[in-house]
């Protein structure tokens, strides 16, 4: 017999869902037949495969699985054995609930590990964390530095990756998880959950405009108007150079974007802009501004080329100039406001501009 106790990571999700997380390595097959036979059980009854399982209870698994192929190691010896796993330091620890054979976290000697954890490894100790609480952590991420791992990204070498080395320095039973993502260009702060309740409650808050998303951008020409909305709707277009969004499409794949903003200092030549996002689409903003003439200075993709190359060479701009700026969220009842400034990169950029007119707050 197999037995699991549900911490919060695992709280609110189906028992099927839960299955297939704690034991990876096994067949859907496998799970379908210990439900139908009636092998499993919650807190000592017959479970369901939709059946939503709550924090404190109890799943029990009368089969053995492949991927736990000696309780044993679990110290699971029969029905009234609690399930517990040694630690590092020899000392027994509730168990996560994930399957022996996969590992969660992967090699600890330096020595064994490939080059590519040791790039997480040295990633881990470079990030810049701005808040940290029990719950979540909020990490300034920098220009060029990808949010996830993907085709065009080392392995080893992301966000994600750098915060998993992290979680595990940190002890913690859960991967830090970010809740949403930036452009790789883009710097600024993104939010990563430190257990599974917590992500649910993000990706939920996120989906509901929950979690207001300002940035700082430093945009072609001077606009007409200190304040404005930008709604128009965005599609995506996949080419071999990397996809773009079309503004002002009318079909099927057309998406809602909303983007408003505030001049916060005219320059001669340039506005900086802090913008507030209502919907989260891939480029919103630099393809925004690009559709109304102000393009972000630094983009590559809906910029103006001829502009970013007298920019690099007078202002040293050598990025995308867009900055996730400020987070506002209310967590457990508690508003939360928090802050990132320019980094210096864009920061030296703005102090060899000629500012014209008056600062707006």
């Amino acid at each position: 017999m197999i037995t699991r106790f549900i911490d919060r990571n695992f709280a609110n999700m189906r028992l099927d869902r839960f299955l297939r997380k704690a034991f990876p390595d096994e067949s859907l097959s496998v799970f379908f037949a210990v439900i139908r036979k009636k092998k499993v059980r919650v807190n000592g009854v017959v479970g369901k495969a939709n059946q939503m399982l709550q924090e404190g209870d109890t799943v029990c698994i009368y089969e053995n699985f492949k991927s736990v192929e000696n309780n044993s190691d679990f110290g699971i010896q029969n029905s009234e054995t609690k399930d517990i796993v040694a630690s590092s330091e020899g000392t027994k620890q509730p168990s996560t609930g994930f399957a022996k054979a996969k590992s969660t976290w992967g090699k600890t000697d330096e020595r064994l590990k490939t080059r590519d954890e040791r790039n997480a490894s040295w990633g881990a100790k470079e990030l810049d964390i701005v808040i940290q609480t029990e719950d979540y952590v909020v990490v300034n991420k920098p220009s060029g530095l990808a949010s996830q791992p993907g085709s065009g990204t080392r392995p080893g070498e992301s966000l994600v990756e750098y915060l998993w080395e992290w979680g595990r320095r940190e002890g913690l039973d859960f991967k830090p998880t970010i809740a949403h993502r930036l452009d790789q260009e883009t710097s600024g702060m993104i939010i990563a959950a430190l257990h599974g309740d917590t992500l649910r409650d993000f990706t939920r808050m996120i989906r509901e405009h929950e979690v207001d998303k300002f940035y700082y951008a430093l945009v072609k020409g001077n606009l007409k108007k200190d304040k404005g909305t930008i709604n128009e709707t965005l599609t995506r277009t996949d080419a071999a150079k990397g996809s773009k969004m079309k503004v002002g499409e009318t079909g099927k794949d057309a998406q809602q974007a909303i983007t408003h903003y505030r001049v916060k200092q005219h320059y001669e030549g340039y506005d900086l802009v802090k913008i507030k996002l209502e919907t989260g689409r891939m480029h919103q903003i630099r393809a925004h501004f690009a559709s109304i003439g102000h393009p972000l200075l630094g983009d590559t993709r809906y910029g103006d080329f001829a502009l970013n190359r007298e920019v690099k060479k007078q202002l040293g701009l050598h990025r995308l100039f867009l900055h996730s700026c400020r987070l506002e969220f209310v967590w457990h009842g508690d508003k939360i406001v928090l802050d990132c400034p320019l980094p210096k990169e864009l920061q030296s950029v703005v102090d060899q501009l000629k500012p014209i007119r008056h600062e707006h707050r």
